[in-house]
């Protein structure tokens, strides 16, 4: 996806050593270029080239330094060579520097180029030699565009959690330094991890704080990025409408401000859309304007991103030899560029090719390495989110050791001062150890409490507090497990018309609407009775030592309860109704997996037979 700048370059032209350079000639026509690269990058490059001009009359290197960088920074996404050459001349001015903390700009620019290229791993050693010598001269301006960068890769990469702190300390240092509008842009990187995570909600709902910042300054670049973020998110929600109008919002704002690449992303997220609601036609179309663009740049991962929607395309249209083509070329780009999500979507699509082609052995193949990227990506997801909460804790408790520590080392040296005279040294180290001790013993008790809280969280469904699939379903397992001769009944609970609720309402009304019917399920149960999620708008209830009657009684009362619910202030008139598919174990060993199926082949009969009723299965 297009990603929102580094900040870094557009800091190089703010604060530091404004007085001196406001002098040279070439000094307006560097601030004007960094002050300009959020709204009009054409312009920025040309007020950048112009600085360059007169610097080669007047030289100075610390401006021209600048100049360079904000030529290379345009320059990365759209022509390669043309950057690396910024390059090659930025680093013959390294030795005339006086401030040797510029590099970082440049070393940041250098990381750029092979990100685009696929090649992170060179990219993310340029980001941390960029970190190192900003941190190094304590140059916090310069340093939060460095993690900036860094932490994006990372998200990229998948590791979430560093990704996070990085861009979270990004953030903090922007906002020490009173710069508002490069916070909010670095809160959209934050959002990219989230997306990235798969919290898809969460990352919608700071794109969306984000775009209203940059609504406000007037950044039409950032905006056009955000737009696009926002679409891939909604499309990961498969909410398409709002997807669409998310990419189109972000192909006007590419057209106007002449942004070539981010207007290839956004007909990729359009194409995207189309082809799930099942016009190939019109997402071949969007893809042949897209392919024109990206050809204009050096991004590797977008060409793969539009050769995998061409392939979903050609195999809608029944072109599976073409279709495998395009994912083919597709898969090595992500498999380089390690990106999991997206092996994952190339998996999938080239397991439908294949079996379009016939070719089942091949099919079963792309199946099989379909599961284990998936597999591998959620284990990342869940390993990451437990890695942010304990990053999270981690910070939290080093900074009060760190706080601790200062005092004991005070205390230390004046106990050390006055023992020199008095022969107290054996006294005050007593005292360090004892306290270093209560220190430990405090963060080992907050690492229980936090390890207690993490594993909860991966049991609850964030949505609606209960416990998610995955806990239910254990439960339910340890249940039928434990039964002995007792009957053990299982409901499955569906909203009906759910999804109109969503498509006219939205996704934000129709998530309003599942907390209130998980608090009137949370309520209606009560122990050895357990309640969970099992996804979207369908529920688990478990009632253990219950035969059919009294299921069905059960299942009739939670019927009653949810069509009672008022929802006015959501959904205005009407009520909302559920049906319910209850099934009771047999006398042999029932598996979850039995239950489920039987459950939901009942519930299915409900919808049948017109929605808001109970229906056992084999009865009614």
């Amino acid at each position: 996806m297009p990603r929102p700048l580094p900040w870094l370059v557009a800091l190089l032209c703010t604060v530091s050593q404004a007085s001196a350079q406001a002098l040279h000639p070439a000094g307006e026509l560097v601030e004007r270029s960094a002050s300009t690269q959020r709204q009009r990058p054409d312009e920025s490059f040309r007020l950048a080239t112009q600085a360059l001009a007169v610097l080669a009359q007047q030289p100075d290197a610390d401006l021209e330094l600048r100049a360079r960088t904000l030529a290379c920074s345009h320059l990365s996404e759209r022509d390669r060579a043309a950057a690396e050459r910024e390059v090659a001349a930025a680093e013959r001015l390294l030795p005339q520097l006086r401030r040797k903390a510029l590099r970082a700009g440049m070393l940041g620019c250098q990381g750029e180029i092979h990100e685009y290229a696929g090649d992170n791993v060179r990219a993310m050693s340029f980001y941390q030699q960029a970190v190192g010598v900003a941190e190094a001269a304590d140059e916090k301006e310069l340093l939060a565009g460095a993690l900036f960068q860094r932490g994006y890769l990372r998200g990229l990469q998948g590791e979430y959690a560093s990704g996070l702190v990085d861009l979270r300390r990004a953030r903090s240092l922007y906002e020490q330094l009173g710069l508002a509008h490069q916070a909010a842009g670095t809160l959209n990187g934050i959002a990219i991890v989230y997306n990235r995570m798969g919290d898809f909600t969460q990352a919608r709902a700071y794109y969306r704080q984000t775009l209203a910042a940059q609504q406000s300054a007037g950044l039409l670049r950032e905006q056009a990025v955000t737009w696009h973020n926002l679409g891939r998110a909604n499309e990961n929600l498969a909410a398409w409408s709002e997807a669409r109008e998310a990419f189109e919002a972000a192909l006007a704002l590419c057209r106007e401000i002449a942004y070539r690449r981010g207007e290839a992303h956004a007909l990729r997220g359009l194409a995207g859309v189309r082809n799930a609601q099942g016009d190939a036609r019109g997402a071949l179309a969007l893809l042949v304007d897209a392919d024109t663009l990206q050809r204009q740049t050096p991004d590797a991962r977008l060409r793969a991103q539009i050769q995998l929607q061409r392939g979903i395309a050609l195999r809608l249209l029944k072109r599976p030899a073409d279709s495998l083509q395009a994912l083919d070329e597709a898969l090595e780009i992500f498999k380089h560029a390690d990106s999991q999500a997206e092996l994952v979507a190339t998996y999938d699509a080239l397991a439908a090719t294949e079996a379009e082609l016939g070719d089942w052995r091949a099919a079963y193949e792309r199946q099989r390495q379909l599961k284990t990227a998936s597999d591998r990506l959620l284990q990342r997801q869940l390993d990451q989110r437990f890695a942010t909460l304990k990053v999270a804790f981690d910070a939290e408790a080093k900074d009060k050791e760190n706080r601790s520590l200062l005092r004991e080392r005070q205390v230390a040296e004046s106990a050390l001062d006055e023992s020199r005279q008095a022969g107290r040294v054996q006294l005050a180290l007593i005292g360090v150890a004892a306290l270093l001790l209560a220190t430990l013993t405090f963060m080992a008790l907050r690492m229980r409490r936090a390890t207690a809280r993490m594993r909860l969280l991966a049991l609850t469904d964030d949505l609606t507090g209960l416990p998610n699939r995955r806990a239910v379903l254990a439960r339910l397992r340890d249940q039928l497990e434990q039964r002995g001769a007792a009957p053990c009944a299982v409901m499955i609970a569906d909203l009906d018309n759910f999804k109109a609720i969503n498509d006219r309402l939205g996704h934000g009304i129709g998530d309003e609407v599942l907390r209130a019917v998980g608090t009137v399920l949370a309520d209606a149960v009560r122990e050895p009775v357990f309640v969970g999620r099992l996804g979207g708008e369908e529920f688990l209830v478990v009632l253990p030592e219950t035969d059919r009657e009294s299921a069905r009684q059960a299942a009739e009362r939670i019927r009653e309860q949810v069509g009672a619910l008022d929802l006015k202030r959501w959904i205005g008139e009407g009520s909302l109704t559920v049906s319910l598919g209850v099934t009771v174990s047999g006398s042999g060993h029932d598996a979850p997996s039995d239950m489920l199926r039987r459950a939901d082949t009942a519930l299915y009969a409900a919808k049948h037979g017109g929605r808001n009723r109970v229906v056992l299965d084999g009865g009614h």
